[in-house]
């Protein structure tokens, strides 16, 4: 059932006071889409968190916006203080995966079913991992982005920890100022903000606009 009018920053909050009150300092495995949206999510959940960022992202297109794009995240990551370690994982690019999965979807408008395709291809390969690798919680930067659906990407995320059985972080890195703080951030690190999400399909659009 589609879950409405649910405030994720609240349920963020409460996590993280659990924890702290707790004395806990929990494992998250964070998918990352770029460096510009990970900057305000990991200035601000480093302060809780042990974090390995997971660069998984067969959507860029093409291969030189993707290594353009994961060198950023690696230089953000090498120069941002952090309270609690945060460290880098790289995906195998492969585009064939995005396309596979939007399959049918390709002339849908960009933030309709074909980027729901996306979202969910990029959130299943994190909660994959991190049922793989023993960590506490997933979730994604996504959230953070004014033209991302943060209730869908939410919806995914329940779902997916249920199959996986690997807990779901609540997130929407929107709220209090996010989006605004990652854009100072950009600034303050000279980062590379691209002017489409990064697929093919998103690169026409901006091109015909």
């Amino acid at each position: 059932m589609p879950q409405q009018n649910i405030n994720y920053q609240l349920l963020l909050d409460k996590v993280i006071q659990e924890n702290s009150a707790a004395g806990i300092t929990p494992t998250l495995l964070l998918h990352s889409c770029c460096a510009p949206c990970s900057s305000y999510t990991l200035e601000y959940l480093s302060q809780y968190f042990s974090i390995t960022v997971f660069y998984y992202n067969p959507n860029i297109y093409p291969a030189e916006e993707y290594d353009r794009r994961v060198a950023e995240q690696r230089r953000f990551i090498s120069e941002l203080p952090v309270k609690n370690k945060v460290s880098l994982i790289v995906a195998d690019y492969d585009p064939q995966e995005f396309y596979t999965a939007v399959k049918g979807l390709e002339h849908i408008r960009e933030g309709g079913e074909r980027c729901f395709a996306c979202y969910r291809l990029r959130l299943e390969a994190a909660a994959k991992l991190a049922k793989e690798m023993g960590f506490d919680y997933f979730t994604t930067t996504l959230s953070i982005s004014p033209y991302k659906n943060s209730r869908k990407l939410g919806e995914i995320a329940s779902e997916l920890a249920g199959i996986y059985s690997v807990k779901s972080l609540p997130s929407d890195f929107k709220k209090r100022e996010g989006f605004k703080r990652s854009v100072e951030l950009s600034k303050q690190y000279g980062l590379y903000r691209q002017d489409y999400c990064g697929c093919v399909f998103s690169q026409r659009e901006r091109e015909q606009h």
